[in-house]
């Protein structure tokens, strides 16, 4: 392969990988909002490790205006006691927890398909092969969030949760949906180019194409 196709491949993948990050880390899988009651509503979001709570109030204030309070709060989600994940939520909490150690693996792979393309692109022979597990890798970063992304979308389907049936998806779930789908493109496109370039086109293989040591 070209080495401009590697460094086009490489700013692609770091970019599933942040992407990855921000719905690994952010809060916001799902997000609750309830009614509000004597001037005051909860918004609650729900994230892969974290559930975060924020309490609005607002009250009459000057000139026929509202004056605004926010109390806002996390902790870890989902816990033993405080989730019921040792009797009714049991299997909730182990579907949720897998999907969390599931963008985990995600990331791992994403960073490990960096460091191979930053290797294989140091010398021609290594761009030759190195397309395979580059490609594989990145599959793999995108199977990984898609059962993560499937693991979610059930419990949210199913509303397995309590309040999940009031919830509307967040930020996070839509950056997951874009990283994987991302992987998938690139993963389609690394194989594609890595084949025509086994096959000898100038377009992927560059001014040095690559031909069977026969007819060198």
């Amino acid at each position: 392969m070209r080495k401009t196709s590697y460094v086009v491949t490489f700013f692609a993948v770091a970019l599933t990988l942040v992407l990855n990050i921000l719905s690994n880390t952010g809060p916001d899988w799902l997000v609750v909002q309830t009614p509000e009651v004597l001037h005051t509503r909860f918004i609650i979001t729900y994230g892969l490790s974290k559930r975060c709570e924020r309490q609005v109030t607002r009250i009459p204030g000057p000139n026929n205006g509202k004056l605004e309070y926010t109390d806002y709060e996390c902790r870890h989600f989902p816990l033993k006691v405080t989730d019921g994940c040792e009797k009714e939520n049991e299997m909730f909490c182990d579907a949720w927890t897998s999907a969390r150690y599931l963008e985990e693996l995600a990331v791992w792979c994403a960073a490990a398909s960096l460091c191979a393309i930053a290797f294989g692109v140091s010398t021609h022979s290594r761009r030759r092969r190195i397309w395979r597990a580059v490609a594989g890798l990145v599959l793999l970063h995108a199977a990984f969030q898609l059962a993560a992304f499937g693991t979610v979308t059930e419990m949210y389907r199913t509303s397995r949760f309590p309040t999940f049936e009031h919830a509307r998806l967040g930020p996070a779930y839509f950056f997951n949906i874009l990283s994987w789908l991302f992987s998938v493109f690139i993963g389609v496109a690394v194989i594609t180019t890595g084949v025509f370039a086994d096959k000898g086109h100038r377009w992927a293989a560059g001014n040095r194409p690559y031909r069977p040591i026969g007819n060198a």
